[in-house]
């Protein structure tokens, strides 16, 4: 009679169930992932606030606006009883041509832990003014208040200002002094009363200014010349232009960077020449931004939002390794492996603190890997699955910092890289007898008839 050995339950469904409760584990050690994430962030808002109470200290990122004209005149206006008023009214005025010329000297002070990207910088500031015409804003030049016309300079932190300014107008040396009128141009900054001022009706007048002045992070200008030219040049190696305008011609290397701008007043869409109407001079500030390169943070970040990989394909591994070599791996087990990879994180968060990134993923990843490989082998007490586990988490570490590296290159070779994981995991997969098949008998003995003759 033929006889077959029906398997038992687990047999039939324990590697479902087991991969079921592996896939369970993955997901619950999202949760310490996801706390990790949070303090990464906690770091780098402490970072954000240090060097805001730095910057308070020294000057905060500068925009340097102008230099322009303030031209005050009055405005008849006939009031509720029919009489004739005057009201005092503001033009501004803007420079034919500004030329910028200027270093900055870029310094790292340090609080605590956190790094500090100051600067100092030393400028020239020069261009002309035309003859003001009057007559294209309706203005008559017997109501211009000539005696109270302001040069101004934009500065957004006057505490920047590193030693005084002198102004020369058309070569003659004038004085400068803190604050100005009330202007849509720039809240602060500096400016000069103007001697002679009614001789802008008739003729041109040329300026220069020497100006050193501190900041932090970022150093702007606004293009109110109607050609406008600023040239920069710094040591620092790691610049981000932005703003309004790019540079028309910039050389970046690991010595520093030179750049240009010259910008038209068609681009701007700001007038030379208006009365209180309300321009909108902030949207068009341009400059260069003295970046630290990808902080630790931020490697920190990116390096853990590739968790969920390390976690899933070590645990794939120890799945496979338990099947193939029929040796059982307690959930707890998963559970401490994976605890051990979350680990990994916190380690390279405070070490990159002291460090910096590289030294502190080579150490973090290093101790991980260490761990985890002398845990395997006192659980399957094999030299082999322990070295293979070695060599499997040494080269994917080894992928993971080679992505955190690139910038442009990320999304591309890691792709690839994911592609040829899963086609690993793939092909090892079909290896595994996912219905226990293999451990049905079937007997052999032959058949016989059992029914006796009559």
């Amino acid at each position: 009679m033929n006889t077959q050995q029906q398997p038992s339950f687990w047999q039939r469904y324990g590697i479902f169930i087991k991969s079921v409760l592996v896939g369970f584990l993955i997901l619950v050690l999202l949760i310490p992932t996801a706390f990790i994430v949070e303090l990464v962030r906690e770091r780098q808002d402490r970072q954000r606030e240090v060097i805001a109470e730095v910057s308070s200290k020294w000057a905060t990122a500068q925009i340097v606006s102008g230099p322009f004209l303030l031209i005050p005149y009055h405005e008849k206006i006939i009031d509720d009883k029919g009489k004739v008023v005057l009201v005092k009214r503001m033009m501004h005025y803007l420079p034919e041509t500004e030329n910028v010329n200027g270093q900055l000297f870029p310094e790292e002070r340090h609080r605590s832990i956190f790094k500090i990207i100051l600067y100092k910088s030393d400028l020239t500031i020069s261009g002309k003014f035309l003859p003001v015409q009057l007559n294209e804003i309706g203005v008559d030049p017997a109501d211009v208040l000539w005696n109270e016309v302001r040069l101004c300079l934009g500065i957004s932190d006057n505490r920047g200002i590193a030693e005084a300014l002198s102004l020369k107008w058309n070569g003659q040396t004038a004085s400068m002094d803190p604050g100005f009128p009330s202007t849509d141009i720039a809240s602060s900054g500096v400016s000069s009363l103007l001697m002679n001022a009614d001789a802008l009706k008739d003729s041109a007048h040329t300026f220069e200014l020497k100006l050193k002045l501190k900041g932090s992070e970022r150093l702007y200008f606004t293009p109110l010349g109607k050609q406008t030219n600023v040239q920069l040049q710094s040591t620092w190696p790691d610049p981000a232009f932005d703003g309004k305008f790019l540079p028309t011609q910039s050389t970046v290397t690991d010595k520093g960077f030179t750049a240009s701008w010259n910008i038209l007043h068609f681009t701007r869409d700001i007038p030379q020449l208006w009365k209180d109407e309300k321009q909108h001079i902030d949207s068009t500030a341009f400059g260069v931004e003295l970046l630290q390169g990808i902080d630790s943070y931020s490697k920190t970040m990116r390096t853990v939002k590739y968790a969920i990989l390390f976690i899933a394909l070590t645990f794939f591994l120890y799945f496979f390794i338990e099947i193939l070599k029929k040796r059982s791996v307690h959930p707890l087990q998963y559970v401490l492996v994976g605890l051990a990879l979350c680990i990994f994180y916190t380690l390279l968060l405070s070490v990159s603190e002291y460090t910096g990134f590289n030294i502190a993923y080579l150490i973090s990843s290093i101790a991980t890997i260490g761990l985890i490989t002398a845990y395997t082998y006192s659980i399957f007490k094999q030299v082999g699955i322990a070295l293979a586990l070695l060599v499997f988490l040494s080269s994917l570490y080894g992928f993971i910092y080679i992505l955190i590296q690139l910038q442009d290159g990320a999304l591309l070779f890691g792709s690839i890289g994911l592609f040829i994981l899963l086609a690993i995991v793939m092909y090892y997969s079909k290896k595994i007898d996912w219905y226990g098949d293999s451990k049905r008998t079937v007997s052999t003995e032959p058949i016989t008839d059992n029914i006796s003759a009559p």
